[in-house]
């Protein structure tokens, strides 16, 4: 027993060993931050190693915690036919170790992570990110062609505003299928739900980004189960990660495809509310087992909605945006607001929908930049889905008078823009209540200014 107890005494310190002093910085693909239920800070590696790496706060050293290990998973189809689909390869590790509060820093080797503020005065706002290789849809974006898929350019562009949080609105893996090979400005990109997948559509060019702040993950419909999901749940989620909440089996999809909302405080008396509406359809019935999961989720949310006199719901459909119409005959004919979640969401607030502390919506998912005020008590809907995938064509830039997200909602203005870019949230002080919010191109431009508060919502072009 003694032999026994030496032995292991000797392994852990050659583990504690390799994991700090010979530790290749070269090994390490991606490390940020992500905040959590109540604004709870994770830092995030993912490694080549075979270890996870120790992480410094304030000079106390602490080995970073295993999330996930390398694995290869028995395939799943991704949005197409069977014979498109590979196994999920995943040949890096995943560690995490959460942040103490109130440390002035942290450091992974020679890296310094962004550490929270308590209250952030510059929030960047961004979603639908990575490069659409899609066969159903015959959608083949240039990947490789910068004036193409502009993320990189985004991350660069965004990074450079010093923002204090980084929200995204979901849709972060796009590479579902392959390239065809007559297409030379996506040739040899990877594609299927691996790692060489997410490292090309996400973490290489988000990489000036996750260095400038720490971020909260919104989950998309393309980080649903059958499609990015494994990733998602491997990489981004702030939760701990699950066997069974994995997305690795069919079987478990409705225990991997909802999560219960969180609230992240801003300070000031705001907050974010971070709901999942990864796999919301466009319509529901209450039959669907789905129904009752959304309703019993977003009573939580109203019940989060209570903490704070100022709410933003960050989720990824929009809820009261508009998308452009496929109908090419009818422009005016716009698609409204996602039917199945205000459905839901009328059970509890039947003609606003939220709760009356919820002032702003952020979202995603159509490929535009977006601002949607209300003449009637509605929150203000922002849509930031114009983050570097393929945009939607621009809205019309007349709407009829009668045109609505929703049937109770009276539509006062709506701005909108298919060029790429991002969007910032501002404060001038600690204590402000008030928002300047500008929706920038890629290049940083600027193209769109609101003001937001209790009282006042108003954007001008």
């Amino acid at each position: 027993m003694k032999s026994l107890l030496i032995n292991a005494l000797i392994l852990s310190t050659l583990i504690a060993c390799t994991s700090d002093a010979t530790y290749n910085d070269s090994q390490i693909q991606a490390a940020w931050v992500v905040l959590g239920e109540q604004g709870r800070a994770t830092a995030r590696v993912i490694t080549t190693a075979a270890v996870c790496p120790i992480l410094q706060q304030d000079g106390v050293k602490g080995k970073m915690q295993i999330r996930a290990r390398p694995a290869t998973i028995t395939p799943r189809s991704i949005s197409g036919t069977e014979t498109q689909s590979k196994p999920a390869e995943f040949p890096v590790l995943t560690c995490e170790l959460l942040l103490k509060p109130g440390i002035a820093s942290a450091q992974i080797g020679e890296r310094n992570l962004p550490l929270p503020k308590p209250v952030p005065l510059k929030i960047l706002v961004l979603g639908d990110t990575g490069c659409r290789l899609k066969l159903a849809d015959n959608a083949f974006q240039l990947c490789d062609e910068s004036n193409q898929w502009a993320f990189s350019t985004v991350a660069k562009t965004a990074a450079g505003f010093a923002p204090d949080l980084v929200v995204h609105v979901g849709d972060y893996f796009y590479r579902e299928n392959p390239c065809p090979e007559s297409s030379a400005g996506c040739a040899g990109s990877p594609s299927g739900p691996g790692w060489d997948t997410w490292e090309a559509d996400f973490f290489i060019p988000a990489a000036p980004l996750l260095a400038a702040a720490p971020w909260v993950m919104t989950r998309g419909n393309h980080e649903s189960c059958f499609r990015g999901g494994q990733g998602w749940w491997r990489f981004l989620d702030s939760r701990a990660l699950q066997e069974g909440r994995d997305c690795n089996l069919a079987i478990n999809d409705m225990l991997g495809d909802y999560s219960a909302p969180y609230a992240v405080p801003l300070g000031a008396e705001a907050q974010l509310i971070v709901f999942d509406s990864s796999k919301a359809p466009h319509s529901i019935t209450k039959a669907d087992p789905a129904y009752e999961l959304y309703l019993a989720q977003y009573r939580q949310a109203d019940q989060l909605a209570q903490q704070a006199n100022f709410s933003l719901f960050v989720e990824h459909h929009p809820i009261l945006g508009f998308a452009p119409s496929r109908n090419k005959l009818n422009p005016f004919e716009l698609e409204p607001g996602n039917a199945a979640l205000q459905s839901v969401l009328k059970e509890i607030h039947p003609q606003r929908l939220f709760d009356p502390n919820v002032q702003i919506l952020l979202a995603g998912h159509v490929h535009l930049f977006e601002a949607v005020t209300f003449k009637s008590d509605h929150p203000i809907q922002f849509i930031a889905g114009n983050g570097g995938t393929s945009p939607y064509p621009n809205l019309p830039t007349e709407l009829p008078s009668t045109v609505s997200p929703f049937s109770e909602a009276e539509v006062a203005h709506v701005t909108s823009t298919n060029r790429i870019g991002f969007m910032t949230m501002e404060r001038a002080s600690i204590t402000s209540t008030e928002w300047l919010i500008k929706s920038w191109d890629k290049d940083g431009v600027l193209m769109t200014t609101c003001n937001v508060s209790r009282s006042r919502k108003e954007c001008s072009d």
